[in-house]
């Protein structure tokens, strides 16, 4: 007698052609888009006023966000590269090597936090929780072996897939 065959589907993979990876390209990008507008006028103004910790943080997170936007928005690009058709797995492999997904976090913490425009500090925990997303993607998608090593112990396989879904699909 043979085995039966298990017919497994890789729920990232779906999801990164999914409808859904569309409206996280478009929250990436918009995000990014909303950064820029928003360093380029009024953030720009208001960091004129503040103190001179807070100003000297305000210079540190907009270069730590710009950085980290682009980032995230290079994944996004090569991703929907792959989706439509345009690049192969092994050509994204190459230049997904350049990407770096899990650096530039902030720390709210630091003196001068609670003094940064309060546009500013959204746009930075949006930020984050977006790259967070990204990231758990990328490694559901590209390094499975990655993100298999950070389950729990006791998490199993079903457990796992829903926790991927519901931090992609998690909306502030």
């Amino acid at each position: 007698m043979s085995e039966p065959r298990l017919n497994t589907v890789n729920l990232a993979d779906r999801m990164a052609n999914s409808a859904q990876f569309k409206a996280l390209y478009a929250e990436g990008m918009g995000l990014v888009e909303e950064t820029a507008n928003y360093l380029d006028g009024p953030g720009r103004t208001s960091s004129k006023s503040l103190p001179r910790i807070a100003a000297v943080l305000y210079a540190a997170e907009s270069m730590r966000l710009t950085t980290r936007l682009m980032q995230m928005a290079s994944w996004l690009l090569l991703q929907r590269a792959v989706n439509n058709g345009e690049m192969n797995r092994d050509q994204v492999m190459a230049e997904k090597s350049k990407v770096r997904l899990d650096s530039f976090n902030c720390d709210r913490s630091a003196p001068g936090w609670v003094d940064l425009p309060e546009n500013f500090r959204d746009l930075v925990e949006r930020s984050l929780r977006i790259q967070n997303r990204v990231a758990m993607l990328d490694r559901e998608i590209y390094r499975p072996e990655e993100a298999a090593a950070i389950k729990p112990d006791n998490e199993n396989s079903v457990q796992a897939q829903q926790h991927l879904l519901q931090t992609v699909f998690s909306r502030r």
